[in-house]
C-alpha cells in the first residue's frame, strides 16, 4: 500500500503549494484509518521540502514515479520515499530514501547496526539509518515476486538533511561500513551527491508503472533467501530435532501447508516446559516453510532469543537478509489481515497487551499475530510468565483465535532435554520452591550437578571452570540489584556487590550475553537468558526470595527499583494487598524457576538469605538420603 503516489511534477507542485503534508495526512486517514501525530506531520513538511530541492533537477525525469510512505507488504514498516524509473540502459529501478531529521547520534560500540539518538522524547537505541534503508530494500527483494521476476534494481540510501558531518564522525564508524557500502548516508550539504546517486538509477520516467507493479506484486520468498537459510541450518547441530520434536514439527508443517492451500486461518498452541525443544522446532519450521514459498517469521517479545538464534544461524556472517525473518512481537500493530503465511511465536508466555516504546500502540499482541497470519503458532510455557505485563496464556490465545475465526489445534511437548533429561528435577524444583506440591524428592539416577555454594565466589569459580570447555556456562541473578543505566557499557562498574564479591550486570553493547566470549565476567538476568540454554549456570538468589518459618517466602520490596517486571505492583498493593502479594509471589518464583532450569548439565546456587541456603542444602541432603535408602 502506497499512502501517496504521483509523478515528480505532481510532487513538486504539491510542495510549491505547501499542501504535500496535508495530502499525505488525508491519504493516511482514508487509506489506513490513521490520524497523524503533529510530530510526524512536521517531519513530513521538513523532510519533503528538502526532497523538493533534491528533485529540482532537469536530469531527473518529470515523469518519474514518486511514492511516499510505501507500506511494505506483510509488515507494518513504511518506506519514507521512493523514486521509480529506468536508467540509461533501460534497466528498471527504484531508489529508496530513508529520511531522518536527526542532528546528532552516538555510535554503540561492539554492535554492527545500532546507534543512540534523540527520538520519542529521549535518547534511545535504534538501528543505523543505512541499515534501515538496506533492510527495507532487502525485504522487498526477498519477498516481492515482481521485483524478482522483472529484475528491478533497488538502490537504498539514507538522507539526514539536518546532520552536520565531521571528520571521524560516529555515523561513519567502522562497524557500520558494511551497511554504508550498500546504502550510502547523505547529510547536510550533500544535496548534489544525493542527486547524483538518484540519477545513476533514474534517467527515464516510468509514469508510476513500476510503483504499481511492485505494490501489487505477489509474495514469494526469493530463491537466494531460501538457499541462504537452508544452508545455514544444514549441518548445524544446534537445531537437530529428535523424538517428539520431529513429530510436532511434522504436524505443524502439515497444518501450515494446509492453510496455504485452503486459506483457512489456523492457530496452533504448543505447550512445553523448559528444554523441550520449542525453539529448535520453530527455527526448523522457519527454514522449511520458507523453502515451501511461504512468507514466515520467527517472533518473540524479548530480543535475546532472536539475537542468539540469528547469531547461531549466521555464524561469522555479519550481514544477511535472514535478519528480516526475526521480528519483535510488537511488529504487527498495523499489519493487515493474513499478510503473512505463518508466524512462529516463541516464548509466547511473554507477550504483552500493548506494544511500542511507551506501551500505547496496538490492541493486543496475541490478537495482532493471529490477525496478521493464516497460520499462527504459539510456543508457550505458562509457568515462565515473569513480569506484570506478561499476558501469554492458553486461555488468552483461545479467546483471540475464536474472535479471528481461526481453527484451534493443540500439541504438547513432554520430553525434557534440559537438566540431562530430568522431568524429575523440574518437579523437585516446583516442590522445593512451594510452587506446587509434587512429593518428588527423588533425583536418584539423574546425572545433574546441582550444588548450593557457601559464597558467591565459590559459585563463580565453579562456573568459570565449567566455561573453559565450550563457553557455555553463565552466571545469572535475580533482579535485586540496581542496573545503573549510565554504566551499562562499563565492565569495571560492578552493579552486584555481596561482601567482597562484585560483578557487573551483562553489558549493553557487543554480542548477545549468551554467546559473547566476555559474558563469563558478567551476570545475566531473566531478560537476557529466558528462552536460552547453557551447559552450566550459577544462580544468585537475592533477598526477594527467602526461607522463613518453614516456608519459601517472596518479598517484592527487595527487588531493585530499576526492575520493570513488577512495575505497578505498589499501586496494586495499595488497592488489594492480597492480590498484589499473590501476583508478585508467582512472578518471583517463576523467575527463579526459569533461571534454575537454564543449565543442561548443572546448576550452582548461592543465596543471600542464610535461611534459604540452609533450606536448599537440607532438601539436597534429603535427596541423597532418599537415594541411599534405596
Amino acid at each position: 500500500m502506497i499512502v501517496y503516489d504521483g509523478l515528480k511534477t505532481d510532487f513538486l507542485s504539491s510542495c510549491e503549494r505547501d499542501t504535500i503534508a496535508i495530502e499525505i495526512e488525508e491519504n493516511m486517514l482514508n487509506k489506513l484509518g490513521k490520524h497523524t501525530p503533529k510530530a510526524e506531520f512536521r517531519s513530513w513538511e521538513n523532510s519533503l521540502n528538502y526532497m523538493y530541492k533534491v528533485l529540482n533537477d532537469r536530469e531527473i525525469p518529470d515523469d518519474a514515479g514518486i511514492a511516499i510512505e510505501f507500506n511494505i507488504p506483510q509488515t507494518s514498516k513504511r518506506v519514507d520515499f521512493m523514486i521509480s524509473g529506468f536508467d540509461m540502459q533501460g534497466i528498471p529501478g527504484m531508489v529508496i530514501v530513508e529520511l531522518k531529521q536527526w542532528d546528532s547520534l552516538t555510535e554503540v560500540e561492539g554492535t554492527d547496526a545500532l546507534v543512540e539518538t534523540y527520538v520519542g522524547g529521549g535518547i534511545h537505541r535504534v538501528v543505523h539509518p543505512s541499515y534501515q534503508a538496506w533492510s527495507y530494500a532487502q525485504l522487498i527483494r526477498d519477498y516481492n515476486q515482481e521485483v524478482q521476476d522483472s529484475e528491478i534494481t533497488l538502490s537504498p540510501c539514507a538522507c539526514l538533511h539536518n546532520y552536520i558531518r565531521h571528520q571521524n564522525d560516529p555515523l561513519d564508524a567502522v562497524q557500520y561500513q558494511d551497511y554504508l557500502e550498500d546504502a550510502s548516508a547523505y547529510t547536510k550539504g550533500q544535496l548534489d551527491q544525493l542527486r547524483d546517486f538518484i540519477k545513476r538509477s533514474i534517467r527515464k520516467g516510468d509514469r508510476k508503472e513500476l510503483l504499481y507493479r511492485v505494490d501489487h506484486g505477489k509474495i514469494r520468498p526469493s530463491k537466494s533467501l531460501q538457499d541462504s537459510i537452508g544452508s545455514m541450518l544444514k549441518g548445524n547441530r544446534e537445531f537437530i530435532m529428535i523424538d517428539e520434536q520431529k513429530v510436532a514439527y511434522e504436524e505443524i508443517l502439515r497444518l501450515s501447508l494446509q492453510c496455504q492451500k485452503d486459506y483457512q486461518k489456523r492457530t496452533i498452541i504448543v505447550q512445553g516446559g523448559p528444554g523441550t525443544g520449542k525453539s529448535v522446532i520453530a527455527i526448523n519450521l522457519l527454514a522449511e516453510l520458507t523453502r515451501r514459498d511461504q512468507m514466515v517469521q520467527y517472533v518473540s517479545k524479548n530480543s535475546a532469543p532472536r539475537q542468539v538464534y540469528l547469531k547461531k544461524l549466521k555464524g561469522q556472517m555479519k550481514k544477511s537478509s535472514v535478519d528480516n525473518m526475526f521480528k519483535g512481537s510488537g511488529t504487527y500493530t498495523e499489519a493487515g489481515c493474513n499478510v503473512a503465511h505463518t508466524l512462529l511465536c516463541d516464548e509466547a508466555h511473554r507477550l504483552n497487551e500493548k506494544s511500542g516504546m511507551f506501551h500505547n500502540e496496538g490492541v493486543n499482541q496475541i490478537k495482532e499475530i493471529i490477525h496478521a497470519s493464516y497460520c499462527s503458532v504459539f510456543f508457550i510455557d505458562e509457568s515462565q510468565r515473569v513480569t506484570m505485563d506478561d499476558i501469554g496464556s492458553v486461555e488468552e490465545i483461545e479467546k483471540w483465535a475464536k474472535e479471528e475465526g481461526s481453527e484451534l489445534h493443540y500439541l504438547e511437548l513432554k520430553s525434557q532435554f534440559r537438566c540431562n533429561g530430568s522431568d524429575g528435577y523440574l518437579s523437585w524444583l516446583d516442590d522445593v520452591l512451594d510452587i506446587r506440591e509434587t512429593a518428588n524428592y527423588d533425583l536418584d539416577g539423574i546425572d545433574y550437578d546441582i550444588r548450593v555454594c557457601d559464597t558467591p565466589s565459590e559459585m563463580r569459580d565453579l562456573v568459570i571452570e565449567r566455561n573453559r570447555a565450550a563457553n557455555r556456562a553463565r552466571i545469572l541473578a535475580g533482579y535485586c540489584w540496581e542496573w545503573a543505566k549510565k554504566e551499562q557499557n562499563n565492565t569495571d562498574y560492578h552493579d552486584i556487590k555481596i561482601g567482597d564479591f562484585e560483578i557487573s550486570w551483562n553489558l549493553g553493547n557487543g554480542e548477545p550475553f549468551a554467546v559473547s566470549d566476555t559474558s563469563i565476567n558478567e551476570a545475566g538476568c531473566i531478560h537476557t537468558s529466558q528462552g536460552l540454554e547453557f551447559d552450566y549456570v550459577g544462580v544468585i538468589i537475592g533477598d526477594d526470595m527467602r526461607f522463613d518459618d518453614g516456608h519459601v517466602i517472596t518479598d517484592f520490596t527487595r527487588r531493585a527499583k530499576t526492575d520493570q517486571s513488577l512495575k505497578g505492583i505498589k499501586k496494586l498493593y495499595k488497592e488489594s494487598p492480597d492480590e498484589a502479594n499473590k501476583r508478585a509471589d508467582e512472578i518471583i518464583k517463576n523467575t527463579y524457576r526459569t533461571l534454575l532450569t537454564r543449565g543442561m548439565k548443572g546448576c550452582y546456587i548461592y543465596c543471600t538469605d542464610p535461611g534459604m541456603s540452609a533450606y536448599l542444602k537440607k532438601r539436597l541432603e534429603n535427596v541423597k538420603n532418599e537415594a541411599g535408602n534405596h
